[in-house]
């Protein structure tokens, strides 16, 4: 039996999926302003089909973008607001769940050439940090696509005294290479040499991800995957919004945990799911994972 640590699925695209406005720049951070009850709807929902892990809805919540798409000044309200949504969400649910806090990429997914320098991400990150560390379990550092982006967020979240999980995007069709072209094994030294405690993989097309999964083991940590379920990212500008973005059809909850199964038969103990996931995914995954004969636990339990 395998002790294996299941996180929540995606939540910006559940969170649009379910709002009652069009998507806009902020995302996943207009839902949290306009409606915060959907917010914590979603997390509910996760935490009931079996997730043991929740992430802070904050993902869009970053310094650079609220300065290019919204208001920078209310960059401290809604990283409170994002963690008293999932603060609640835990106690309604009496559940015993860790809270992740979440360092995404500075700019805008899956373009790390529009990362800034190093400096300038290592201060950004240390700016969400200090907002979320007294309030969570957990730092995930999420969809890094360079050595850059991973050093400077596992460097900040380190610093906190919390546990640090690292979690590289990469490129749809060879996991073995971030989206930066740097090859995935660069991304996990950098993820090491700054102090995290498990190495993942997300946010690309899971079949790459059961490719990287033979690289984070080689890590000597704690290591996992989740994947997102888009067709194709080409056409998701940094700005735009995600309408133009298509999912695809052959990803629900049944061939998604297939998919998942692979990682965790490669030694993978942190699973879960990202865009494009729901809660009947995270449902069906926990139904797998008991079948399996495999124990989920909590990630202050590992």
């Amino acid at each position: 039996m395998t002790e294996i640590i299941l996180l929540d699925g995606g939540m910006g695209q559940e969170l649009l999926k379910r709002s009652a406005f069009t998507p806009s720049p902020l995302w996943s951070a207009q839902v949290l302003m306009d409606e915060p009850e959907i917010v914590e709807a979603v997390h509910l929902d996760y935490i009931n089909a079996g997730a043991r892990v929740i992430t802070l809805n904050s993902y869009s919540v970053t310094p650079e973008r609220l300065e290019r798409d919204g208001d920078l000044k209310r960059f401290r309200e809604l990283q409170a607001h994002a963690i008293s949504i999932a603060r609640s969400a835990r106690e309604k649910s009496g559940k015993k769940v860790s809270i992740a806090g979440c360092l995404p990429p500075m700019m805008a997914s899956y373009r790390p050439d529009l990362a800034p320098d190093y400096q300038s991400c290592l201060t950004s990150y240390r700016k969400i940090v200090a907002e979320q560390k007294n309030h969570v379990d957990i730092f995930i550092c999420e969809t890094l696509a360079s050595a850059k982006e991973v050093r400077a967020a596992t460097t900040a979240a380190a610093e906190s005294g919390k546990p640090v999980w690292t979690s590289m995007s990469v490129i749809d069709g060879d996991g073995t290479k971030l989206r930066s072209g740097e090859l995935l094994g660069e991304g996990v030294k950098a993820a090491l040499d700054a102090g995290a405690n498990g190495v993942l993989v997300n946010c690309s097309w899971p079949e790459s991800l059961t490719q990287s999964i033979a690289i984070l083991a080689t890590s000597n940590l704690p290591f996992g995957a989740y994947a997102n379920g888009f067709s194709a990212i080409d056409k998701l500008a940094p700005g735009g919004t995600v309408e133009e973005l298509v999912a695809r059809d052959d990803l629900g909850p049944r061939a998604y945990s297939e998919h998942a199964m692979r990682w965790v038969a490669g030694g993978a103990t942190i699973v879960g799911g990202c865009c494009e996931t729901g809660p009947a995914h995270i449902s069906e995954l926990a139904s797998k994972i008991r079948l399996a004969g495999h124990e989920i636990i909590g990630a202050d339990d590992q």
